[in-house]
């Protein structure tokens, strides 16, 4: 986590998607929120699914190059594919076009960060966006003071917009970090009826942009609340890192193995691979 700096100036700026080709993201996951802040995006499963899309270029998000949904969709795309990812070379890197290799090495821990955040990085860029001035943000991010949080087991994140990736990332790494029951919600959609099951067992987090403000109001009114401003997914993301290693941290638990160091959960995920 704290290596993001360092991994973010390093990330490949001299590629750019071909102008005026309308793009697809995908991916599984961690990469698949990754893929979400590029625009039109849509899981890996759903795309193999049904693969007929509006859209002239598949990029394809996979740190690892080999995640097994999101090389099936490689497979099926009939048209130009790009992969955004940690290897120069893998399965998925056979299959495509074009390869941009976003971190210097792959990430050890399980519960990714660096690799999320470069990815993002790496999407920006490919868009035309100037990324340069991230490394000095999340070294920022990094340093800021961060909320209290007290023993709630349940928390949820909100967000809309650019800031909706970063409310489904923010709570798959509370829960594979701090291992806590986590939700992440659609701004608007979280005050239609889902207020009924809040209450002070939950920490709440909205993410500022559109009806943040009345998303806030609702809520203060059932649990703690924090308003998260925003500048960036590869900023704002930070937070919540390193809340999920605070949490872990206080409460006796090992961020990096997302609980597959205990034989129960580590049968349950080597079961969810052979069904």
């Amino acid at each position: 986590m704290a290596a993001q700096p360092e991994w973010l100036a390093q990330v490949p700026t001299d590629k750019r998607l071909p102008d005026g080709a309308r793009p697809l993201f995908t991916g599984c996951g961690t990469s698949f929120h990754a893929a979400m802040t590029g625009g039109e995006a849509v899981q890996a499963l759903e795309l193999v699914l049904a693969p007929k899309r509006d859209a002239d270029v598949l990029v394809l998000v996979s740190h690892e190059g080999a995640t097994e949904l999101t090389l099936e969709a490689a497979r099926i795309w009939p048209g130009p594919k790009w992969l955004v990812t940690g290897k120069a070379d893998g399965p998925i890197a056979e299959l495509c076009d074009e390869v941009i290799v976003c971190t210097p090495a792959i990430e050890e821990s399980w519960c990714h960060t660096a690799s999320y955040t470069c990815a993002v990085a790496a999407i920006a860029a490919l868009r035309g966006d100037d990324i340069s001035w991230l490394p000095a943000a999340v070294e920022d991010a990094l340093a800021a003071d961060l909320p209290v949080v007290g023993e709630q087991e349940r928390f949820l994140v909100a967000g809309a917009g650019r800031e909706l990736p970063t409310a489904h990332e923010a709570v798959l790494k509370l829960r594979e970090g701090a291992w806590v029951a986590a939700e992440a919600y659609e701004t608007e959609q979280l005050m239609h009826g889902y207020f009924a099951a809040i209450d002070e067992s939950v920490r709440a987090f909205v993410l500022d942009g559109r009806r943040a403000a009345e998303a806030v109001a609702g809520l203060e009114a059932l649990c703690q609340v924090t308003l998260v401003p925003t500048r960036h997914p590869v900023v704002d993301i930070v937070l919540f890192q390193r809340l999920a290693v605070t949490i872990a941290d206080a409460r006796g638990r090992n961020p990096d193995r997302i609980r597959r160091d205990d034989p129960r959960w580590a049968d349950a995920a080597q079961r969810s691979r052979s069904l």
